[in-house]
């Protein structure tokens, strides 16, 4: 969307859909049917308003859930609501136990102990890890025989092979992060190849060398630039000039910086769009963020618009991935260079039918086909909002204006068609969740724990017990954290994110929010929350510990390193010291103060920035007091921390995010079993990226140490080691200042006592089972 930063005053922003994973929704069902490393986000509140549904029927299971995407693929779900679609309807091949204990012998079952019970789980697969004498490991995958997709279709190891290649093709372009393990031969089988778009656009308008396009395409490429292109960039322009940042009068170098771009004297507005398209590396899908109004879409021809996803080998490249064998039938191994803790995770992905989104003439194991051409994902992106799989549920329609998914149980599901026929995921605000299952509209919700929410159902059940006569209430600790993100590069000093300035100013006003956490989080949640210090969820073995050495309250050292707080401090004291504490940090980024207050910025830098939340428009957020409490305490020493209030739904902050144009926002991280850091902090930058290479690093932090240490977390199975170095890690996340941890929750489902068979819950709920690990044998009344 509009880079409203870089203008005078902002129109209307607009909202952001994630949450380990970044994305769009609420909270999950906690199916343990996907346990790939998708690192999701999403909103902890979103406040949208909707009228009530009308009441379910005797068959139909109603759950509330937040704003969907449409993106229902495994391959391509990118939010929380979407992939709790994607969990019941794919399925997965690894199961988890309640205290996230990977289940190795799926097909037979185990037996595990939890909270003084024996709990027998039971899955699609086997697995075995081998670690071999020449420091390889093996991972071998048994599917279940018999297993069949929802259409009746057997599930095979060329399903799983299929699927494996789909997520390592060299133009995958989703959220798992397989293609960047160490899986002997990955590297040389994604070598030498480029996207269509980034070929042509590098060749020139004038190229004559047709070795790797050809002339209709170079020739349909620039006529598409010179026309939808230009058009793209002049809307831009137009909304500048409108908005008052810029003239008509100015030339094109000196509009596009206030866009974030930065072009030479005579610049044209053709060029405007080149240098957007370099930015992004000609992912049109990923320049639809900039747009100043028209969709990027609309203006360029559907197939010069695909020409963004299609592969290009530029040389020669590994016909397969050698470390990938088909054994038999129903049998895959992998074989991986060396130890990677985090690989078994992402190993973990869901067998996608082969006959459904590939094509089965192209697919022949023995001669290097694997259901699509290499670098060519289009017959997978075309189901992206159908999903087919071997879960329990199978995916009947999606209803963008009424926000409702339906979904009718698989007569084919392994463990058995489960006792509710049909389920509704149904759109409802924050605000109407707890309402909805007192009215009947709803049958299952996951409301924000919050004081006034414990209230509410209090009043409801007319008890102050957790459970009562309209509402069962379930608890556990939510498997991640609330924080607020900044993008380096988008607030820093000279468009250096790394260095010594730039974090300077981030800490200087990171310390300033962090100082009102305490306060408004206490007041929010109560008792179901506490205020964190590092980046991680709470529930992760690797978080560090308060009575672990070295602990820190997160920004609370002046510039200096010293204290910031003492004991004894009174609240309004610790506001005024922490102010103080950002003057020494605004000081030492290159701020001019004078008497106490910020009278100019830095080259590069601004005397105001926007942070961006999803609070309904009416401030219904955790975040929202620590924002705004923020906010004034800045203003009084010359500063102007713009909060932004979105009412709309989460998308916007999602494409911004995505295309790298926010400034500061708050989102909560959904965390997986396994604390790696890959996909939010990875850089590669000793390897020379030009951007970070986790597909969720949103901060745009480029640290090698950092990198080194991600790696060699990877590289042990030793959790004790691995633990000394998240902390190394998590402390220079810190430096970075681009992250701000804020608040563990207690997350809640709450069911309809009187629709639901509270009998049936799946019991001793845990972040890693949850209600719809057993979704097959919950019931309705």
């Amino acid at each position: 969307m509009k880079r409203s930063n870089r203008i005078l005053a902002m129109l209307l922003a607009l909202v952001m859909c994630i949450g380990l994973l970044a994305g769009c929704g609420g909270n999950t069902p906690g199916s343990n049917a996907n346990n790939n490393d998708n690192q999701t986000q999403q909103p902890d509140n979103n406040d949208n308003q909707t009228d009530a549904p009308a009441a379910p029927a005797n068959d139909t299971l109603v759950i509330a859930q937040d704003t969907f995407e449409g993106k229902f693929s495994p391959f391509f779900a990118s939010c929380v609501p979407d992939q709790d679609v994607v969990d019941l309807v794919s399925g997965g091949t690894m199961v988890l136990d309640r205290e996230a204990g990977i289940i190795y012998n799926g097909i037979e079952g185990e037996t595990r102990t939890y909270n003084g019970t024996d709990y027998t789980y039971k899955g699609p697969a086997n697995w075995t890890v081998t670690e071999n004498a020449d420091g390889t490991v093996t991972y071998t995958i048994e599917l279940m025989k018999g297993l069949k997709f929802s259409d009746g279709e057997e599930v095979t190891a060329d399903d799983l092979i299929f699927s494996i290649y789909a997520y390592s093709d060299p133009t995958y372009d989703g959220n798992v992060t397989l293609f960047a393990t160490n899986i002997q031969g990955m590297k040389e089988y994604r070598a030498n190849m480029t996207t269509l778009a980034a070929m042509l656009a590098s060749l020139g308008e004038d190229n004559t060398d047709f070795t790797y396009v050809t002339e209709e395409q170079q020739t349909a490429f620039w006529a598409a630039v010179n026309d939808g292109g230009v058009k793209f960039a002049q809307e831009i322009v137009d909304y500048l000039i409108a908005a008052g940042a810029n003239t008509a009068e100015d030339p094109i170098e000196n509009v596009a910086p206030n866009w974030g771009f930065s072009l030479e004297a005579g610049a044209t507005v053709k060029d405007f769009f080149m240098a957007i398209g370099e930015n992004y590396d000609w992912n049109f899908s990923a320049m639809e963020a900039e747009t100043g109004g028209s969709a990027l879409s609309d203006l360029i021809p559907a197939d010069v618009y695909a020409y963004s996803t299609m592969g290009i080998s530029t040389g020669d490249s590994a016909p397969n991935i050698s470390g990938v064998k088909k054994l038999d039938e129903y049998t895959v191994e992998i074989t991986a260079n060396g130890v990677d803790a985090a690989l078994i995770y992402q190993l973990s992905i869901s067998p996608t039918p082969l006959h459904y989104y590939g094509d089965e003439s192209l697919y022949d194991y023995e001669n290097n086909m694997f259901g699509f051409p290499k670098g060519d994902l289009s017959t997978i992106r075309a189901k992206s909002t159908v999903p087919l799989g071997f879960g329990p549920y199978v995916f009947s329609s999606y209803d963008s204006g009424t926000g409702v998914v339906a979904l009718d149980a698989n007569p084919h599901y392994y463990k058995g068609e489960p006792k509710i026929k049909h389920i509704n995921f149904k759109f409802m605000s924050e605000a109407d969740k707890i309402n909805a299952i007192q009215s009947g509209a709803a049958d299952i919700a996951s409301p924000a724990f919050s004081n006034e929410a414990v209230a509410q159902m209090a009043e409801i059940n007319g008890s102050e017990s957790l459970d009562g006569d309209v509402i069962t209430i379930k608890t556990t600790d939510y498997l991640g954290y609330g924080y607020i993100g900044i993008n380096s590069k988008n607030v820093s000093v000279g468009g250096d994110g790394s260095s010594y300035e730039s974090k300077c100013l981030r800490k200087a006003i990171a310390t300033v929010l962090s100082v009102y956490r305490d306060v408004v989080i206490d007041s929010y949640y109560g008792e179901f929350a506490k205020v964190i210090n590092y980046p991680i969820s709470n529930t992760s073995w690797a978080a560090p510990r308060v009575t672990d050495e070295g602990y820190k309250v997160a920004f609370s050292v002046d510039v200096n390193g010293n204290d910031i707080y003492t004991a004894g401090m009174s609240d309004e004291e610790k506001y005024a010291a922490a102010l103080q504490a950002a003057l020494g940090f605004f000081e030492a980024a290159g701020y001019t103060v004078t008497d106490g207050k910020l009278t100019a910025a830095p080259d590069g830098a601004s005397l105001e920035y926007e942070i961006m939340i999803p609070a309904g428009g009416n401030g219904d957020h955790p975040n929202f007091m620590i924002m705004k409490m923020a906010s004034d305490a800045l203003s009084t020493i010359g500063f102007n921390l713009i909060v932004t209030d979105l009412s709309d739904g989460t998308a916007t902050i999602s494409s911004k995010l995505d295309a790298g144009t926010a400034e500061m926002w708050t989102m909560a991280w959904r965390a997986t079993a396994d604390p790696d850091m890959y996909q939010i902090y990875y850089s590669d930058i000793a390897n020379g990226a030009k951007a970070p290479g986790g597909s969720n690093n949103y901060y745009l932090i480029q640290d090698a140490e950092l990198d080194t240490l991600i790696m060699d977390a990877r590289a042990s199975l030793d959790q004790s080691y691995r633990k000394i170095i998240y902390k190394e890690a998590l402390d220079i996340v810190v430096d970075w200042a681009c992250e701000i941890p804020i608040y563990q929750r207690t997350d809640c489902v709450i069911f309809s006592t009187e629709r639901v068979n509270v009998d049936s819950i799946a019991k001793d709920m845990t972040p890693y089972w949850g209600y719809a690990s057993e979704i097959e044998t919950l019931e309705l009344k």
